[in-house]
């Protein structure tokens, strides 16, 4: 067994005992004792650090400082600890952390006790050989990024308040993918530089209720239905490719053949033919380029003969970049009004700025992926769904998104599903990403 191979296998069992420990996160729910004990078992498995460190508790999330021989650029490494519930029938269960047919099993397995565990186990090692910093390095892992995301907010806050000001803020995102759009033969490292705002909306449709053997037109649930269907099928929101995505593109072009090939790599030619076709391409390009609303609850009335006085419908909308939050929320409260329906908003989202692909920053995470990776072409993109790292915009420009792990499809789709798991083979290189991103800082 070569000594990688060796890392590998006792990178897994340090990171299996992070799994067991069972953090699931519960809207409204402020008892923090889970995560205090994840705290301590933090401080048990990587002594070396917690030494060095100045720790702060904000309910349950940490903010951590490694001191180093300057202050002026510091670099901030974040993942958050809280997982997701684990319904649905696992075939390993879903705290057990069991390692089978070379896999680690287990929710938080790849959202995100992998790179939390990295990220320490990088920075414990170099500390552990007397390895003093730079500049100062940061650590941020949350207890709410997976509720609603206010242990990030709260401490972004606290390091504006403070002056803080960090030269890159490195959090979850993209992984290391095989073809991410189908056609495009290589190994892509999808690093985030923006992600579009998260915001759920209510939309509420009353009458005078009454007895369901004599129905008017027009009833709060079939306005609520008309309505829902002209959002789906109507051009609502405005399509852009943003630079980021047209970058994108154009680098997976590289390794596509044929006439999609030749679209991407010429793509500043092809732009808007493009920006016109990929929606009908797939659900996951159009989310790419416009700002999407998925309606995921609704309720009507307690009777099955009675029309509702009150229906309501909820959406959780994902606002693009450049249409922005307050015209997207204008542009579906239109529709509503339409229909006599109100538009409450629940939850209006945060709007963060997208970072420079073209920042030495950016450039230090490219150079640690060919550095630890080999051949895999490293590929910005605006992520579609949210992060804690969307907050730490207040002190930072440059605030990326990345997990320096190689997955497939099948465990991609296992974040926040069923039989979440991590290849043990080759973790080893994630420890070597962050040490190489902490070394460089």
């Amino acid at each position: 067994m070569t000594t990688d191979e060796l890392r590998d296998q006792q990178y897994a069992k340090t990171l299996q005992r992070l799994i067991r420990m069972e953090t699931v996160s519960v809207a409204g729910d402020r008892n923090t004792e889970k995560f205090v004990r994840f705290h301590s078992l933090l401080r048990e498995l990587f002594p070396n650090l917690f030494e060095k460190l100045d720790v702060e508790n904000f309910a349950g999330s940490l903010l951590m400082r490694w001191p180093g021989a300057r202050s002026e650029k510091p670099v901030l490494l974040m993942s958050h600890h809280d997982v997701v519930e684990a319904a649905g029938n696992w075939s390993h269960e879903p705290f057990s952390g069991d390692i089978e047919d070379g896999k680690l099993w287990g929710r938080g397995s790849l959202d995100t006790k992998c790179s939390l565990w990295a990220m320490l186990q990088a920075a414990e090692e170099l500390a552990a050989e007397g390895f003093c910093p730079q500049q100062d390095l940061w650590f941020v892992s949350t207890c709410t990024e997976e509720t609603d995301g206010s242990g990030a907010d709260t401490i972004s806050q606290e390091l504006q308040k403070r002056g803080a000001e960090f030269s890159m803020v490195l959090d979850e995102g993209g992984f290391i993918l095989h073809d991410p759009i189908g056609g495009a033969d290589h190994d892509f490292a999808m690093v985030g530089v923006g992600e579009k705002g998260c915001a759920d909306l209510k939309f509420i449709a009353r009458s005078k209720g009454g007895h369901a053997s004599m129905p008017g037109k027009n009833t709060p649930l079939v306005r609520l239905g008309k309505f829902m269907a002209e959002v789906e099928r109507s051009a609502l929101f405005s399509l852009h490719m943003d630079a980021v995505t047209e970058e994108m593109l154009r680098r997976f072009g590289r390794y596509m053949t044929g006439v999609p090939g030749v679209l991407l790599r010429n793509i500043r030619f092809f732009k808007p033919l493009l920006t016109r076709v990929l929606p009908g391409v797939s659900n996951a390009a159009g989310a790419m380029l416009k700002t999407t609303i998925a309606f995921t609850m609704a309720s009507g009335s307690q009777g099955r003969n009675v029309l509702p006085q009150e229906a309501w419908v909820v959406g959780n909308m994902r606002f693009s970049i450049h249409q922005g939050r307050q015209s997207s929320f204008e542009a579906i409260r239109k529709v509503a009004a339409k229909y006599d329906i109100e538009m409450e908003i629940l939850d209006p989202g945060f709007e963060s700025p997208v970072s420079d692909f073209r920042t030495p920053e950016f450039r230090k995470i490219e150079q640690a992926v060919s550095a630890i990776f080999g051949d895999v072409v490293t590929v910005p993109y605006i992520m579609t769904g949210a992060s804690d790292c969307r907050y730490f915009s207040r002190v930072s420009r440059n605030c990326y998104r990345f997990a320096p792990f190689a997955i497939s499809d099948e465990q991609l789709a296992s974040i926040h599903g069923v039989d979440e798991n991590i290849t043990i083979s080759g973790i080893h290189r994630a420890v070597d990403f962050y040490k190489y991103i902490i070394k460089e800082n």
